[in-house]
């Protein structure tokens, strides 16, 4: 096992949590709130080490460790062109279909910045989007500019809202791994991450959500109203799942656990809206001995799995900091 330090804890805390809140979100996805109570009561456990959530997840992780650091949108299409049997493999049927449909046209030789054109809305890069917060950690502004890059993989134009969200959970996870910020400030970074006027919004839908939040008496309150004003057509359209997933963080005061069980009984698209939650609340983590006993349950492998890809994610974030300090020095006098 690894030594950790504290950017390696919160950098392996944020994956972790995403696993678990894919994993635990698998059973409720697509059903409503009160079909959850009625089969499940309250969700709060997991099997599985995921679903397409996290195999988009590793394929972005990939990427940014092949480049440096410096991924853009072909270098995760070149992903998953290498990766392709992980898309159209075992778990092909989690898949949304932008995300297949992209995917195949990519291996008809349609060029990456083409293929998105059309797609429907979803959380398909928002969801994959924490190695992204990850290497450039502390420095939100340069992950959301990354992340909108990287989500034109799969939405752009009519669509490109759902590039916004991928930059709010990217600016927050990066906020939140600077080792000072709190859960409030994860997610002021996550508003400021989104362009005023063209994002506007995706900018208005998360801070209606945070007041929805603010105001509500519990989260089974915050729960009904939520779905009551904020569905769309597609559950997992960003405006939807993003706007959700920033108030239950805040709703959980920023604990990890509760926010991936919140957004496991949250109905929907709860796996990953779980998972995001998972990402920013994760990256909070300060105490190692808190962390290890909340994911007690995760098995050994996975846990192992996951502290290998945050160490080789921090190592490549210092490296990147460091390349790009000394490339500015000249100019600092």
């Amino acid at each position: 096992m690894f030594k950790t330090d504290q950017l390696e804890l919160g950098a392996f805390a944020s994956l972790a949590f995403g696993v678990v809140g894919d994993a635990m979100g698998t059973p409720t996805e697509n059903l409503e709130p009160a079909e959850i109570d009625a089969r499940f009561g309250w969700v709060e456990t997991f099997e599985g080490d995921g679903t397409d959530d996290s195999i988009m997840r590793n394929l972005i992780a990939d990427a940014l460790i092949a480049t440096g650091g410096y991924a853009d949108a072909d270098d995760w299409a070149a992903q998953w062109m290498h990766q392709h049997k992980e898309i159209f493999g075992q778990k092909v049927g989690r898949f949304f279909p932008s995300v297949l449909h992209a995917a195949a046209k990519l291996r008809f030789g349609d060029l990456p910045r083409t293929i998105a054109t059309g797609n429907m809305p979803s959380s398909s890069s928002a969801m994959a989007i924490a190695p992204v917060g990850i290497v450039n950690a502390g420095h939100p502004r340069a992950a959301a500019a990354q992340a909108m890059e990287l989500a034109s993989l799969i939405h752009v134009t009519d669509a490109a809202f759902c590039q916004d969200g991928a930059a709010a959970i990217a600016a927050a996870v990066a906020r939140a791994l600077d080792g000072r910020s709190t859960v409030d400030q994860a997610i002021e970074s996550a508003l400021s991450a989104i362009k005023p006027w063209s994002g506007r919004d995706m900018r208005q839908l998360i801070e209606q959500a945070l007041e929805l939040a603010r105001t509500a008496n519990d989260y089974q309150g915050f729960r009904a109203a939520y779905h009551q004003r904020f569905r769309r057509a597609i559950a997992c359209d960003s405006r939807e799942t993003v706007p959700a997933t920033l108030a239950i963080c805040r709703l959980a005061g920023g604990d990890p656990w509760k926010a991936v069980t919140y957004g496991a009984n949250f109905g929907r698209d709860a796996d990953t809206i779980a998972c995001m939650a998972g990402y920013v609340c994760g990256a909070l983590s300060r105490d190692a001995t808190a962390v290890d006993a909340a994911l007690a349950s995760l098995p050994q492998n996975i846990a192992d799995r996951e502290r290998s890809l945050a160490h080789k994610l921090v190592s490549v974030a210092r490296e990147k900091a460091r390349n790009e300090v000394q490339n500015w020095q000249p100019l600092a006098g």
